[in-house]
């Protein structure tokens, strides 16, 4: 398996004029490794899409370059390009039938008829879409329409598969679905595979690893868990899932890896990596919501009030005041927990190892 299957190497996109050039991809650097599904994940206006628009060859780079398997493909038109794009609104040919869309590369290629029709045939059978070669996109669904987008450009056994938000046209219950399809598809066949979307926990799911961009540069690259659990910066703490974020000094270096810091008046033993910190710096706690426990008022803990409650049946929500900070907790099970009401004055408890270490300067990120 190649680490250097596909990579990216400073690459830089401008839009407009010299005087008015706006900088949509920022020195962007990657390897992606072969059989790898790797998320672009970030905002609207992020870069993530023109970099994924770069990749295929639909937009090309201001500066940098891109090589797939050691060669430079910067200069190569797209349709000589080796790689495949499943579009966000299925670009279907309407008057075609279903196989014929899924055919429509190969026969561009000049691939011999009784070879086509049983790749057509392998194809659907994958992407669940037997005995429906000889329907109309009309007559299908928005998934099963996505699904003969998906077959079309797997047909064509691209090195690298590139899916642009492929699941934002499909409701919230087809597009869970859809994506543990497309993981499971994606696995089996090995394909190199470049996702671009702007939800978080499509980019969780699907993932192998997750790139957090965010005004045309790379915050993060990393696993999944590793992104949620250790964020760069403020911002992917606040990007992935929900973060509380605390204000808090240290008062100890306990071990290489470990700090006391203190907040409000009470002492947590907290993980710090490989950061390097001294006694009395100012730092950030980032504390996720299911890291918080709360229970009846106690001494010598911190102690919240309640402001609100959100019970969804699976999980409570609780608001909680610590003195000028608002913080959320979320209490699974509410049924084997005490359930507290507004204005109550509670015990908060936050799960030590749980908790991740910024430095203060990063709070402004």
């Amino acid at each position: 398996m190649r680490e250097d299957y596909l990579v990216l190497k400073n690459l830089v996109k401008e839009f407009g004029g010299a005087k008015e050039a706006v900088v949509a991809v920022d020195h962007v650097s990657l390897q992606v490794r072969e059989g790898e599904l790797v998320t672009l994940l970030g905002p609207s206006g992020c870069g993530k899409t023109t970099t994924l628009r770069m990749i295929a060859g639909f937009e090309f780079p201001t500066s940098g370059d891109i090589y797939l398997e050691g060669e430079r493909i910067n200069d190569m038109p797209p349709n000589r390009r080796p790689t495949t794009m499943v579009f966000q609104n299925y670009a279907l040919f309407p008057h075609m039938s279903v196989a014929q869309n899924i055919e429509y590369g190969l026969k561009i290629h000049r691939i011999p008829g009784r070879e086509i029709r049983e790749r057509v045939e392998e194809v659907m059978r994958l992407v669940g879409l037997a005995k429906m070669g000889g329907r109309s996109p009309a007559q299908l669904s928005g998934g099963q329409q996505q699904r003969v987008s998906l077959a079309r450009s797997l047909i064509m056994e691209p090195k690298v598969l590139l899916l642009d938000e492929p699941l934002s046209n499909l409701d919230a219950k087809l597009r869970e679905s859809t994506r543990i399809e497309i993981r499971k598809l994606q696995r089996r066949l090995g394909i190199t595979s470049v996702y671009v979307t702007h939800d978080q926990e499509e980019a969780m799911t699907l993932s192998d690893r997750v790139v957090i961009m965010h005004e045309g540069k790379i915050q993060q690259i990393g696993t999944p868990s590793d992104i949620y659990a250790h964020p760069a910066n403020r911002f992917v703490a606040d990007f992935i899932g929900k973060a509380n974020f605390l204000e808090a000094q240290v008062v100890g270096i306990s071990s290489a890896n470990t700090a006391e810091v203190e907040i409000q008046g009470v002492n947590l033993q907290i993980p710090i990596g490989t950061r390097k910190l001294a006694k009395g710096a100012k730092v950030v706690l980032v504390i996720r919501p299911e890291s918080v426990a709360i229970e009846p008022k106690k001494p010598g803990a911190l102690i919240g009030t309640i402001r609100e409650s959100v019970y969804l049946g699976s999980e409570i929500v609780y608001e909680v005041q610590l003195q000028d900070k608002l913080i959320t907790v979320k209490v699974p099970n509410p049924r084997e927990h005490t359930l507290f009401s507004t204005d109550q004055e509670v015990s908060v408890h936050i799960k030590e190892k749980s908790l991740h270490i910024l430095p203060a300067e990063e709070h402004s990120l």
